[in-house]
């Protein structure tokens, strides 16, 4: 009945968008909505003529809302939610309900991130800061054809700034709450006429952070970053493009610091029915942690940390796109080298007592190569072939100090560590080596002017060795080594149909069979079972839509239902081990996900552009049992069943230059971070504001304003991390309201 209710409601929405419509139509204006290219199938198209559910974010869309990084595009596309325990690194990104909640590295997105085309595998590098960008394209739904394996939920696709044969230079500066400085720019143009043209630009980021530890009066969870880019474009002649980047980021900020929920009732009263606190006394000083210490405040930046920790992550890229004109075709190499060095001392417990603090180092390199031919024009016959390779390695020497504050140094061990009473130093040493191979094609045959159909396929295999050492003590007191090697192979693809029902309306129906790559648990463990190796992931993704422009192209309307049928989908849970909350990563038996969506775009008068974005969604598990665990029926994690997203951008000419304002705004309902659906576990419907005022000066040069973020000071909970064994949960919290002054400049 629901799966009904979702699909008549995507009908329903296209019907009102005809009465909306109309009413446009009534407002003479010469002003219509701006036409979008994308890269989605590998070749710019009209965002219009591709049959896939697509958000397009121009630059100057992410510069107004304020992104910068991965994580600030939550939001921001029907369906898409993004969170993070981290200030640097390991986004966990859902599409539609689809992603891992896992934070371990090893452990693949279920959404694909490519920058220039080239896929960026190591959650290590997945947070870099957004600067200098052209475009960012947000892919819904399964992309095993083109973009590859690990593509089941979506895929973002960013795009940076290329030189240009002409002097470009941009500037923004910002200040802001919490003495916040956001520094960036760039410049480019010739090197050597049009044959060689070059940019470079750049990134400071600084502020004094949110979070407060009232032992020292120190300020935590702050920013600490800086980034440069350099790229050159070759054109010896008019057959070749030759594009080289190189990157480097640094980020030295805070580590995490969260919010302690006590969990350990001292008190009859304060007992809920699981035998842990009950809701209204967890800050009544009647519940407490393992040690005793109880959090009373409610304050969400505020809280008592032992240590205040730095997350370190070194990012180092270089991706070279080669384009050769062949005539009827063109050759595309894509060549790219990406290494991610991470170092993050976190006081993990959020309390002054010695009960769990973690030590994250990694180190993961990723060679990669693409080989493309593809067909050039709009001709009835559209190709793209391609192979592609890469070679990834992963290294990590991660560590939790367990119960410190109860260590015995009477005992015959020195360090006073008990493994079997789960107080010692816990180490992970561990290496991974991934060489995959994929070998893929795409064809669209236009069979007449209205209909083109779209087949594809591609074949895909991922080669892991693993090695793994559980110890204590660092190797004092080893608990077992872990030696695996498996082969994970699979094949998918993609079979649609698209219909032009008028030169400004497409419908559109697909079928795609994606998967993601099983292999090996990377997070702490003592019990070998525990690593795998788990299954590939795999969906039949079915979809149908539309997508139009109305009323003179002045409302672009597109809608989609999609429904899909996992099999094997790869679930991160935690269970519990003597004090120890465990991880797990396993494979669920099914699940079953529908749901619909509507993008807007609209012009009613001149100089006012107007968005919204809708998804509708049912997102649950199918037959799934685990460790005794029974998880049927539950709704997958961050997968609320409504979301909702606008923008409202106005322009006006002034005497001394232009107004230019805007407002808008990402609304979700309630959301579970588990997979048990435990209601402690989850965070309500919450809606956030964002406005902008600015004036851009006479020669269009500059543009100077103000900004705030959440100006309603909605509870920005990013997630909730239980850790009952030790008596207390970790609450994540994004920024709180922030506002600022800005200035631009370009020319």
């Amino acid at each position: 009945m629901r799966r009904h209710q979702i699909f008549s409601s995507v009908g329903i929405a296209a019907l009102l968008l005809g009465g909306w419509g109309q009413s446009l139509a009534a407002e003479p204006s010469d002003t219509t909505v701006e036409e979008v290219v994308v890269t989605a199938q590998k070749r710019a198209e009209n965002l219009q003529d591709v049959p896939i559910a697509i958000t397009a974010l121009t630059a100057e869309t992410l510069q107004n809302q304020r992104v910068g990084n991965l994580l600030g595009l939550s939001g921001l596309a029907p369906g898409l939610q993004i969170k993070t325990d981290d200030n640097a690194a390991n986004p966990r990104i859902f599409i539609r309900g689809v992603g891992v909640n896992d934070f371990n590295p090893s452990t693949a997105s279920a959404v694909g991130i490519y920058i220039d085309g080239a896929y960026v595998a190591s959650p290590l590098a997945q947070l870099g800061s957004f600067y200098d960008l052209q475009q960012v394209e947000v892919l819904r739904g399964p992309q095993g054809t083109l973009f590859g394996r690990n593509t089941t939920g979506g895929a973002i696709n960013v795009t940076t700034k290329k030189p240009t044969d002409t002097f470009q230079a941009d500037a923004a500066a910002e200040y802001g709450r919490f003495n916040a400085i956001n520094l960036q720019g760039g410049v480019g143009g010739p090197i050597s006429g049009d044959k060689v043209t070059g940019r470079i630009s750049g990134l400071y980021l600084k502020d004094d952070g949110y979070t407060l530890n009232r032992l020292t009066g120190n300020h935590g969870n702050n920013a600490d970053r800086w980034a440069l880019r350099g790229a050159l474009q070759f054109k010896p002649n008019d057959k070749l493009i030759d594009d080289l980047t190189i990157s480097r980021s640094e980020s030295k900020g805070g580590s995490i610091l969260a919010y302690n929920r006590s969990l350990m009732p001292a008190t009859e009263r304060a007992t809920g029915p699981d035998g842990l606190c009950a809701a209204g006394y967890y800050t009544s000083g009647e519940c407490t942690n393992v040690l005793g210490y109880a959090n009373t405040s409610r304050n969400l930046y505020q809280g008592d940390y032992s240590f205040e920790g730095q997350d370190v992550v070194k990012l180092t890229g270089t991706t070279n796109t080669l384009n050769y004109d062949l005539g009827a075709v063109s050759l595309v190499s894509v060549t790219s080298y990406q290494k991610a060095d991470r170092n993050d001392q976190e006081e993990t417990d959020a309390n002054p007592l010695g009960i769990i603090t973690a030590s994250y180092i990694a180190q993961q390199t990723t060679a990669s190569q693409e080989f493309r031919l593809q067909s050039n024009g709009h001709t009835p016959l559209r190709y793209v072939v391609g192979v592609y390779g890469s070679h990834d390695k992963l290294s990590n020497n991660s560590q939790y100090d367990i119960l410190a504050a109860l260590r015995d140094p009477t005992v015959d061990n020195p360090s006073g560590a008990d493994p079997a009473g789960s107080i010692a130093l816990f180490g992970w040493p561990l290496t991974q080596t991934t060489k995959s191979y994929a070998v893929f094609g795409q064809a669209d045959f236009d069979i007449n002017d209205k209909l083109t159909v779209t087949g594809g396929l591609r074949y895909s295999t991922d080669e892991k060795n693993f090695a793994y050492i559980s110890e204590a003590e660092n190797g004092a007191i080893p608990i077992f080594a872990f030696k695996g090697s498996k082969t994970f192979s699979s094949v998918s693809g993609r079979l649609g149909a698209q219909y032009k029902l008028s030169d400004d309306v497409n419908l559109y129906a697909v079928y795609n069979r994606g998967s993601k790559s099983g292999g090996f648990f990377s997070g702490q463990t003592t019990e070998p079972a525990d690593l795998g190796p788990y299954r590939d992931e795999k969906v039949d993704a079915y979809e149908v839509g539309a997508k139009s422009e109305l009323f003179d192209h002045r409302l672009r309307a597109n809608v989609s239902a999609f429904y899909y049928n996992y099999q094997d989908l790869q679930v991160y849970t935690t269970i519990q081990r003597n004090l120890l909350t465990v991880q797990l990563f396993t494979n669920a038996s099914a699940a079953k996900i529908y749901g619909g969506e509507a993008e807007l775009q609209a012009t009613p008068i001149r100089n006012l552009d107007l968005s919204l974005g809708l998804s509708l969604l049912s997102a649950e598990y199918k037959d799934f049992t685990s460790v005794g665990n029974n998880y049927s029926g539950n709704t997958l994690p961050s997968a609320p069943k409504a979301s909702l997203n606008g923008t409202a951008h106005y322009e006006h000419d002034l005497p001394v230059g232009r107004f230019i304002g805007q407002v808008d705004f990402t609304h979700r309902t309630k959301v579970f971070f588990d997979t048990a659906n435990t209601a402690r576990l989850s965070d309500p419907s919450r809606t956030f504001v964002n406005a902008q005022l600015g004036v851009r000066l006479s020669d269009g040069r500059y543009e100077v304003g103000v900004w705030g973020r959440n100006l309603f000071k909605e509870t920005n909970i990013v997630d909730i991390t239980p850790i009952p064994g030790l008596g207390f949960d970790i609450l994540s919290v994004g920024q709180p309201q922030t506002y600022g002054l800005y200035l631009r400049a370009k020319y």
